[in-house]
């Protein structure tokens, strides 16, 4: 027999990290809302029983306003797992409670895990397990996920729970007379009501009283039964002079306030923490952007133009020596000529020069993980909600931007959080704007051959993404999405030492999702290009400049050239740059044999230099960086946006765009640069 165990918690609880600790998984890790918008599941370790552990999405309650939130309730009600574990961030327990006071209203077994133990013992504080069980009705054990402490415990509970049936039946908590009695008349109303068993009548009622929109939508009632109901609002509105979800929200919070000095002993709340001391540099309202954009310097100084730069020397000889083997082998089997082109220059030459940048940005997307795991990430959403916000978007909007630093396509699906209609099409419009990882490849290139001693050229891609997200914004709420930007709320974590598993496995991820695309999509392309460049219409070999892919560059050329990479060879790169932004190394590696970046390298400052000037360079990476995504990322756009006419429109605006800044900088940096 199979059990389920749902895994409920507020962003930042440390939930997806005990989820990994539990389970063994490899699910993704972040420290912001919105990471896991869909449920994850896994089985529960070290047991011989099948008991499978949802990941839930981080929410804050189960109120069905956002994507999140419905996911988790309507798996709770209409699922009835065996057992919820709520996760609680015991550093921040007093806004973690308000969850759980919802959750024991549905009636359903429930264990509270209390995370972050150490940072609470850090702290000198001390809760008391005992009076929280007493006050919340609970079993409740202390753990702390990322230090694999208590987890065994809370297993073993769990188990007790599920196969050995030890009731644990959770009851709702009391709320104020005037309210419990206006719930009594609602449920003496639902007795006559077909209702689903899988729901709690008491939580029915009350939500009743809320006027929740999907529980009203099950009723079928009398006009005197509703008119029963109306009544009931009506009196508690009248005496609470408020509606009746906001005085049951203030009357949970009553409860916790009550009693959270019984709970907490020695509470900080007076105290100014250690991450207080930091915040107070990092979210400065002068400093904020200047350390934001420093630390994205040294990321990417690290990552391209140091540490990463040391791997190139092997990688370059890796590929090198592979080709030539291959070669060896293809002429010993005496194959043809255009065979022997076609795997030795074109597979292996463009893969080649994509995976190249395969060590780099395993350190890019350590160091990015660092960050996010560590709490620092989240003070980037809660500086740019106040710039984003003065620009017409949301801070929400920033979180779908940093993960899409690793690739689009998540950061586009993770637009679905934002409730917001205008703010989620705009989200998922600008997301594209800051540099993925497929586009680091691309700017490592150019940077390598033409500015090796200005480390500032790289990071300024990230500066140019994020202005013209903030210029997009005030283009658009002026245009196509009137209207101010929702508010967003964010919890800030404490800052915490890195689970370096954690990050290590989000590396890990990432990068294999680099190498597959260059294994798929890369590999097909190369071949592709390398056909259309040694071949002309009439299927016969010649030389490149007489080739298909150059009759196809010469034609594209002029909407390029006045941007300052008119060259057929330059044309072609921009255009298979649509099909994956890797593609575009993997066309210079194919068509001049290059997709090496270590600066010392001649062949690809000579061959380079034949098709771009420094300038015309730093244009066309801001066109690459600027211009529609790649196929994957338009697919996630068209399922995003739900039709084809919001993405035509965000592309033709992206590429437009794109056109525009590429033309300006090359346009009017060449009055000052000569």
């Amino acid at each position: 027999m199979g059990y389920n165990i749902a895994l409920v918690g507020n962003p930042n609880s440390g939930k997806t990290t005990a989820f990994n600790a539990l389970t063994g998984s490899k699910a993704y890790v972040g420290n912001w809302p919105g990471v896991t918008v869909e449920k994850k599941e896994g089985r529960l370790r070290g047991t011989k029983e099948e008991a499978t552990l949802v990941d839930l999405p981080g929410i804050y309650s189960l109120s069905p306003y956002t994507p999140e939130e419905v996911v988790a309730r309507n798996y709770i009600i209409k699922e009835q797992p065996d057992l919820i574990i709520n996760i609680i961030d015991a550093s921040n327990i007093e806004r973690n409670l308000y969850l759980t006071h919802q959750l024991v209203e549905l009636g359903r077994p429930t264990i509270i895990a209390l995370n972050m133990m150490d940072i609470v013992e850090k702290r000198g504080e001390k809760i008391d397990l005992k009076a929280l069980e007493k006050r919340f009705g609970v079993k409740v054990v202390p753990i702390s996920a990322a230090k694999n402490k208590g987890l065994e415990e809370l297993i073993k509970l769990a188990l007790e729970v599920c196969v050995a049936k030890v009731q644990i039946k959770t009851e709702a908590l009391p709320l104020e007379k005037s309210v419990e009695v206006a719930i009594e008349e609602v449920i003496t109303i639902l007795q006559d009501q077909k209702i689903d068993a899988h729901y709690d009548t008491r939580w029915f009622a009350l939500k009743v009283l809320e006027q929740d929109k999907e529980v009203v939508a099950q009723l079928n009632l009398s006009s005197a039964d509703n008119q029963v109901i109306k009544n009931c609002i009506e009196q508690l509105t009248v005496e609470y002079e408020d509606d009746v979800e906001s005085i049951v929200i203030n009357q949970r919070y009553e409860y916790i306030t009550k009693y959270i000095n019984e709970i907490v002993k020695n509470r900080m709340s007076h105290k100014v923490t250690l991450s207080d001391k930091i915040d107070r540099v990092v979210t400065n309202r002068i400093l904020a952007i200047p350390i934001f954009f420093g630390i994205m310097w040294l990321v990417y100084f690290l990552s391209i133009q140091t540490v990463g730069d040391m791997t190139i020397g092997f990688m370059e000889e890796l590929f090198g020596g592979i080709g030539d083997q291959v070669g060896i082998f293809l002429e010993s089997m005496s194959v043809s000529p255009w065979i022997h082109g076609l795997v030795v220059e074109g597979i292996i030459g463009g893969v080649g020069a994509v995976l190249g940048f395969v060590p780099q940005l395993m350190i890019l997307f350590l160091l990015i993980g660092i960050l996010e795991d560590c709490g620092y990430m989240s003070r980037v959403a809660f500086i740019m909600d106040k710039i984003f916000r003065k620009f017409g978007l949301s801070g929400k909007s920033f979180i779908p931007m940093v993960i899409g630093t690793g690739c689009s396509v998540p950061g586009i699906m993770a637009s679905r959080t934002i409730e917001n209609e205008r703010d989620r099409k705009m989200t998922i419009m600008l997301t594209p704007f800051i540099p993925c990882g497929a586009k680091l490849p691309v700017f490592a290139l150019l940077v390598g051959a033409f500015f090796p001693d200005h480390a500032w050229v790289g990071p300024s891609m990230y500066l140019l993404g994020i202005l013209m997200v903030i210029i997009s914004g005030l283009i658009l709420k002026n245009t196509l999405f009137k209207g101010e930007a929702a508010p967003y709320i964010l919890e800030l974590p404490e800052y915490h030492v890195p689970n370096f598993k954690g990050v290590f496995m989000q590396m890990w991820d990432r990068s294999k999702a680099f190498i597959v695309k260059a294994g798929t999509v890369i590999f097909v392309a190369s071949g592709l290009i390398w056909f259309l460049q040694s071949f002309n219409f009439s299927l016969q070999m010649v030389e490149t400049d007489q080739s298909i892919l150059a009759s196809i560059g010469h034609f594209i050329a002029p909407v390029f050239a006045p941007l300052g990479f008119g060259t057929w060879q330059a044309s072609v790169a921009t255009v298979t740059g649509f099909l994956a932004k890797e593609a575009i190394v993997a066309t210079f590696g194919v068509l001049l044999g290059v997709g090496e970046v270590a600066e010392s390298d001649p062949t690809l400052v000579t061959n380079m230099g034949a098709l771009f000037t420094p300038l015309s360079a730093y244009a066309f990476m801001a066109f690459t960086l600027l211009a529609a995504p790649c196929f994957a990322a338009i697919g996630a756009m068209k399922r995003e946006f739900g039709n084809w006419k919001w993405t035509l429109i965000a592309l033709g605006y992206q590429t437009g765009l794109a056109w525009i800044v590429a033309f300006l900088i090359y346009q009017v940096g060449g009055l000052f640069i000569k």
